[in-house]
């Protein structure tokens, strides 16, 4: 049975504050511990957001579904797995902790509590790379879902958004949530205001396209005998 939203909604609030904390408290630590060699500093960043992600998922996936994402909130409810008018409560509490877990982050290595990033990331490229980094995530998630795989999910997310740090010229944000949090920590992380519609919109494309294409390549639904035997959450 459904957990009560409230319960949902608090799940999905610290999961997003945990996601932003470990994703910009990890780029604060890389820069202080290899400053100067950007390439290392993107390794330390990306290792530690897919194992810190996996873990976050283990934890409050069972209560809310493990999204800290409004895009895989959308989706999960193209699919029938949320309902429409949880959408934007989820949204929302994603934001919100989003922006909680920048200032925790910055709090916890002794930076300002907000500071506004500068760093420009809005180009046609970081733009293809979050449609590409986007689609990819959705894909990842939802073709476990409806193979009845889900369980795999956590780690399969966490090994993608690794992966993704690199092959994305964007660095893989494939987040609107976690976009807006960013920019209010001025680090190796942060992402100035400016670029952040850029993103957004990329990221919705990216529904756009990965919705069909999973239709396509994933028709059918879990059996609920496989829901029975626990394949599905």
């Amino acid at each position: 049975m459904p957990r009560p939203l409230p319960h949902r909604l608090l799940a999905e609030y610290l999961g997003s504050l945990l996601l932003a904390a470990l994703v910009i408290g990890s780029g604060i630590a890389a820069q202080r511990l290899s400053p100067g060699d950007v390439g290392l500093q993107l390794l330390e960043n990306a290792a530690a957001t897919a194992v810190g992600l996996y873990a976050i998922i283990l934890v409050f996936g069972p209560v809310s579904g493990g999204h800290f994402n409004p895009v895989v909130s959308v989706v999960d409810a193209a699919f029938r797995g949320l309902p429409w008018r949880d959408v934007p409560p989820y949204a929302l509490v994603q934001v919100l902790g989003c922006v909680t877990g920048a200032v925790l982050a910055n709090t916890m290595f002794e930076a300002a509590p907000v500071s506004i990033s500068t760093t420009e990331r809005a180009t046609l490229a970081h733009g293809l790379s979050e449609v590409v980094a986007t689609t990819g995530l959705l894909l990842v998630i939802f073709s476990l879902v409806r193979t009845g795989r889900a369980a795999l999910a956590p780690a399969a997310v966490g090994a993608y958004i690794g992966a993704a740090y690199f092959f994305t010229s964007s660095t893989s944000f494939a987040n609107p949530a976690i976009t807006v949090g960013r920019v209010f920590s001025d680090s190796f992380a942060g992402i100035a205001p400016s670029s952040v519609p850029v993103f957004v919109l990329a990221q919705l494309v990216a529904v756009v396209v990965a919705v069909p294409l999973l239709r396509t390549l994933h028709p059918a639904e879990p059996t609920v005998t496989a829901v029975a035997e626990g394949h599905v959450r």
